[in-house]
């Protein structure tokens, strides 16, 4: 008997030693990847910036921080972030539960149409906002409201933006959650919220962290939502840096900035990563065609309603202004313009910018979901080392850290061997997958690490290889999850801006980039350019969005 245990023993010893090498394994892949294209690049542009005549001027940063306007600008990044994540999460919590609990027509095409605002270049989201709520923007021809300038005009832009983000991430888990948890604390006595509040809420708490944590990231780097509707009254540090970088060419300002963004993103991390770890557990979940139903009850119908008047006001109605300025010129004068060459800011017609980006975005989508697949099995266990645990969160440092760096860093970096990629049509799908990735990552680590560990160890007990493993038990549970990362990647692709701007050819601009040049000309016929520019970005957008709703074999709430 004892000789039978210290077997049992051994040989879990051994399947465990493995494991750990499988998962380091896993990683060296992904640490190579953001080695060179994300910490080089970005070390790169900070030693330029603080190391002068060959000597380091770390005094540089107590100057920085002690001036007046800095510190504005920090509290204001700050404060608008957590004040943009709280109404967003107030707003898309209903859309949330009705994407995922409810039943009804149209619900595809109005789950890809909320998912929209995300991939639109912020700049164009800010303009799409000003003609709605500032001088003779509609809701001021209308009624004399405006919002321009003003810090309820950010939030609202915020919102608009990040509304899928919620809904996407929180609504794809909900979907799979087994209903009848739920239901069984009803029969018990619990009441509706409190069975909402003690079954299901606990287990959404992993994606809900995960989508505040999106949502504050993407507004405390807010840039072209902020530099359109804040004008100069309010700024944030990714303003301030682009600013520093490209007008006032104060590099040394600007590296710190951006560590002062680094440091503050990296404690966000640190503390996200610290509640999953104490939330997550494993969780039952079911086919998501078996939780929607149609709406039932006075309650259903009323919720229901709500988020379809706020979908239609908050979301629909900026896009219909975006449309509408698109066709301010008779006979679709501006969409006709956009194939002709103008010999000056393109080198080709604007409208090959939609190949282009599209070219662009099918690559950045295969390399941030090789590198985030790779990543998120490489940490499905959570009692991982801390090496492992701090690679998690510093996979998420792409987010934080200001585009306008990594696209400056990404000239200044890889400009020789073995890394000399200026001419490579690679480098912008590159910078694009750095954004992807930790889309991919947060969106199926939560599923994978819900998946019950006893089917992995009963699987590796009778024989099976860890690559077995991942593949006849994670994989089945976690497709629906692959369909949502591959989605995140292509939208954050199709919308990146702030890095693509700086290393995108003349002969080769994406379709952001191709709207920030117009609106950046004088004349209305510029600016009707980028406006029906950005209705073609939406729309393929859309398109792209509904194909893919229905090549799905499952109906969670997700991409």
């Amino acid at each position: 008997m004892d000789v039978a245990r210290s077997e049992v023993k051994r040989v879990g010893r051994v399947r465990t030693a493995r494991g750990s090498a499988a998962r380091l394994g896993l990683m060296v892949l992904p640490v190579a990847f953001f080695a060179a294209f994300f910490a080089y690049p970005v070390a790169a542009i900070v030693v330029r910036g603080l190391k002068i005549d060959g000597a380091w001027q770390f005094g540089r940063i107590g100057e920085v921080l002690a001036q007046s306007d800095v510190r504005q600008v920090l509290w204001f990044t700050t404060w608008q972030a957590l004040a943009s994540t709280a109404l967003t999460l107030l707003i898309a919590l209903p859309g949330a539960y009705v994407f995922a609990r409810l039943d009804f027509p149209g619900k595809q095409v109005l789950r890809a149409v909320v998912t929209v605002p995300f991939v639109l270049p912020t700049v164009v989201v800010g303009t799409a906002f000003l003609a709605l709520v500032g001088r003779g923007g509609l809701l001021d021809e209308l009624w004399g409201v405006r919002l321009d300038t003003t810090v309820w005009a950010i939030l609202l832009a915020h919102v608009f933006f990040n509304y899928a983000v919620v809904v996407r991430t929180v609504g794809g888990l909900w979907t799979q959650l087994d209903p009848r948890q739920e239901e069984a604390a009803r029969m018990l006595g619990a009441s509706r919220f409190a069975a909402w509040r003690q079954v299901t809420l606990p287990a959404l708490a992993p994606a809900v962290a995960a989508a505040a944590l999106m949502v504050f990231l993407f507004t405390f780097t807010s840039f072209g939502v902020v530099q359109i509707l804040g004008g100069p009254a309010f700024s944030t540090l990714e303003v301030e840096i682009y600013r520093q970088t490209s007008q006032v060419f104060d590099l040394s300002t600007a590296a710190v900035l951006t560590l002062v963004q680094f440091v503050a993103v990296a404690a966000v991390l640190a503390v996200h990563a610290w509640t999953v770890r104490r939330r997550e557990t494993a969780l039952r979940l079911v086919d998501a065609a078996t939780t929607a139903r149609r709406p039932r009850g006075t309650g259903q119908r009323l919720l229901l309603a709500g988020v379809l008047v706020t979908v239609a006001g908050l979301i629909l109605l900026p896009l219909a202004v975006l449309v509408r300025r698109s066709l301010g010129a008779p006979g679709f004068g501006y969409y006709r313009a956009l194939t002709r060459e103008d010999g000056g800011a393109f080198l080709v017609p604007p409208i090959e910018a939609i190949g282009n980006s599209l070219q662009y975005a099918v690559a950045a989508t295969a390399i941030a979901v090789v590198i985030g697949g790779l990543a998120a099995a490489a940490l499905t266990r959570r009692d991982a080392g801390r090496f492992v645990r701090g690679f998690d969160a510093l996979l998420m440092l792409p987010l934080g850290v200001s585009a306008v760096t990594v696209g400056f860093g990404f000239l200044i970096a890889l400009d020789e061997p073995p890394l000399d990629l200026r001419q490579s049509w690679l480098l912008v799908p590159l910078a694009q997958a750095l954004v992807g990735v930790p889309f991919v990552v947060r969106t199926m680590l939560p599923v994978l690490r819900a998946v019950d560990v006893r089917l992995r160890e009963a699987a590796s007990v009778l024989g099976a290889s860890p690559w077995r493993v991942w593949r006849e038990v994670d994989l089945p549970m976690v497709r629906r999850a692959l369909l949502v990362a591959a989605g995140f990647a292509f939208a954050v692709s199709l919308g990146e801006f702030g890095a693509t701007v700086f290393i995108a050819r003349p002969d080769n601009p994406t379709l952001p980039v191709a709207v920030a040049r117009l609106l950046g000309r004088p004349g209305d016929m510029n600016y009707g350019q980028a406006m029906a520019l950005s209705t073609i970005l939406m729309l393929v957008c859309a398109v792209a969005l509904v194909v893919l709703e229905r090549l799905r074999t499952d109906r969670s709430g997700e991409f």
